[in-house]
């Protein structure tokens, strides 16, 4: 058991409710294994009092804190300085505090084309059109990271045609809306929405038409098997899981609080996994 000192490094996860997260587990894995002098804590901040704690946790000489749901714009307000990612994702996950100064990023889309890279290796955004599920936070972040790496063409399916058009019109580039997904010559279909998560119903779609080498992935880690990823998987398709996403949008914010940058294997893996329902 580690033994905290005066000089431990802190940080954690603002969240409303918070006590779901995973985040927790798998810093607290890191500090372990490299044996920082450190901690990583989850903190229930209702939305009224964000903007207060945050300056808070600074005050106190906490390194920074992920920032998780219903947070995330409201990350992006409280920043003194926000880089390239959280702007083009008009949303922030992770806050470091550095020289009187909360700083701001969005890692989500870094994770998300990670965790694909690892799992699918033979992939990259450049590969072809890709097709989203969802116009919300994730999509957003998700969608400029893809067309920023070279997608040729982005669609946006979303149950809001309105919301997904305002995303369009916000991230530029080769994107377009549809009412149905163009899965004929699809590299990678990726389902942002809720639909598919413990509790939720399943997303219902016909992946017949994709391509022999498209790559399937679903941002939903709970359960870890998805039933898009089944019916992927059924079909021969890559199909990529949701947790390597958390795991990878989580290395820029440790590095920064804690000085190391830490590696996503397969002992993290089953360590985070643990407590997460297969199916």
């Amino acid at each position: 058991m580690r033994l905290l000192t005066g000089h431990a490094r802190l940080a954690g996860v603002l969240g409303w409710p918070v006590s779901h997260s995973r985040s927790p587990r798998l810093h607290g894995h890191w500090l372990e294994t490299l044996g920082i002098d450190g901690a990583y804590v989850p903190l229930p901040v209702h939305p009224d009092r964000f903007a207060g704690a945050v300056r808070a946790l600074a005050d106190l000489g906490f390194r920074g804190a992920n920032v998780t749901i219903p947070h995330k714009q409201a990350a992006f307000e409280v920043c003194d300085i926000v880089d390239a990612t959280a702007r083009r994702a008009g949303a922030v996950n992770t806050l470091v505090f550095r020289d009187g100064r909360i700083e701001g990023s969005n890692t989500d889309g870094y994770g998300f084309v990670e965790s694909v890279r690892q799992q699918a290796p033979e992939w990259t955004p450049a590969a072809g059109p890709a097709v989203l599920l969802g116009a919300g936070g994730a999509a957003r972040a998700i969608a400029a990271t893809l067309l920023d790496g070279g997608c040729p063409r982005l669609t946006l399916v979303n149950r809001s045609r309105a919301r997904a058009e305002a995303l369009a019109a916000d991230l530029g580039g080769v994107v377009v809306v549809a009412e149905r997904p163009p899965l004929h010559d699809a590299a990678l279909l990726v389902n942002t929405t809720s639909l598919g998560m413990h509790g939720q119903p399943g997303l219902e779609i016909d992946l017949a038409p994709l391509p022999s080498g498209a790559v399937v992935a679903d941002i939903v880690y709970v359960p870890l098997e998805t039933p898009l990823l089944a019916a992927a998987r059924a079909r021969g398709l890559a199909a990529v899981d949701g947790l390597g996403m958390l795991l990878h949008q989580a290395r820029p914010g440790f590095e920064a609080w804690f000085g190391h940058r830490p590696d996503v294997d397969a002992t993290l893996r089953a360590v985070v996994a643990a407590d997460i329902p297969p199916r």
